[in-house]
């Protein structure tokens, strides 16, 4: 495995002055991606675990995904003419924040949005713990995305009926082409798919050693016993997750280190294995994206500058 790191300051940088007084709002943003970062590319035995992204400051891990984003909405438009995008809850929502600023809420094509949860907590969309008003206080509220293409769940069902509902919906999706379809899998494959991770490392509302991680079948399935209230929940499954075109796992925080260690560095068959481990997109893009506290236990020993 091999950790490559970019010496490259956006502030400092001479030729960054310039963009700044003369580049559109595209270029910049684009620009802005090419940061003080720490990027490594794994392969070997960890050939799955993607791409990892450290970053000095939550402000900067703010203005990389926010690029990062924004760049496969771009990308997705123009080959699709739509862009398929799955949240999810916790911290995710606020680090995607810059969205709503500029240039990103001027140069992001919001109409052509379609959003979805890969999780959501069974209770009303009104309630403190419902990943869709996370999303839209935080986020759906401040850009212009239309209102038909936001798809949360149904939130006056049991988990069961929430879960078959929402997948049927996705069908429909999936029927008309604004999600496509794995030729790999047969199921979605969203243009992008966000997680965030627990200290368990815990995806999505797949929690450690829960009979769902072995779910192939469903798209989308529930659980009733989640270790981290609310107790009711639905969830993709590990084939839709990792049928996405793009996957980016966002972590920041200490209290989160090991479970980062354990799901990115090679610790042999005998560890643990969390949840987040088993994310590997069969021929999408995995991208982790940590701040120096989430990645302070990963093998350093790797790095090479």
């Amino acid at each position: 495995m091999q950790y490559d790191i970019i010496p490259y300051s956006y502030q400092s940088s001479t030729f960054a002055s310039f963009l700044r007084l003369f580049a559109t709002p595209l270029l910049l943003h684009r620009y802005r991606a090419v940061k003080l970062i720490e990027r490594m590319a794994l392969s070997g035995a960890c050939k799955n675990r993607g791409e990892v992204r450290i970053h000095e400051s939550l402000d900067e891990l703010s203005t990389d995904l926010a690029d990062y984003i924004a760049e496969l909405s771009e990308a997705s438009v123009k080959e699709r003419g739509v862009f398929a995008i799955a949240l999810s809850g916790g911290s995710l929502v606020g680090l995607m924040r810059k969205l709503c600023d500029a240039p990103y809420n001027k140069t992001v094509d919001w109409a052509k949005w379609y959003i979805f949860w890969a999780d959501e907590r069974v209770v009303a969309k009104t309630h403190a713990d419902s990943n869709y008003k996370l999303a839209k206080d935080g986020l759906l509220s401040k850009v212009p995305i239309i209102p038909s293409h936001v798809h949360s769940i149904n939130d006056s069902m049991t988990a069961e009926e929430a879960a078959d509902d929402y997948e049927f919906v996705i069908r429909q999706l999936v029927k008309t082409r604004v999600v496509s379809v794995s030729e790999i899998s047969d199921c979605p494959k969203f243009d992008l798919i966000l997680l965030g991770m627990g200290p368990d490392g815990h995806v999505a509302s797949l929690f450690p050693n829960h009979s769902v991680l072995n779910e192939r079948d469903e798209w989308v399935t529930f659980i009733t016993d989640s270790s981290k209230p609310p107790p009711e929940r639905i969830t993709f499954t590990l084939p839709v997750i990792n049928s996405a075109s793009n996957v980016a796992v966002v972590v920041t925080g200490d209290s989160k280190a090991e479970a980062v260690h354990l799901a990115i560095d090679d610790v042999g068959p005998d560890s643990l294995s969390p949840p987040a481990r088993m994310v590997q997109p069969m021929k999408g893009k995995l991208v982790w994206f940590l701040d120096k506290p989430a990645a302070s236990k990963l093998d350093r020993s790797q790095f090479s500058e």
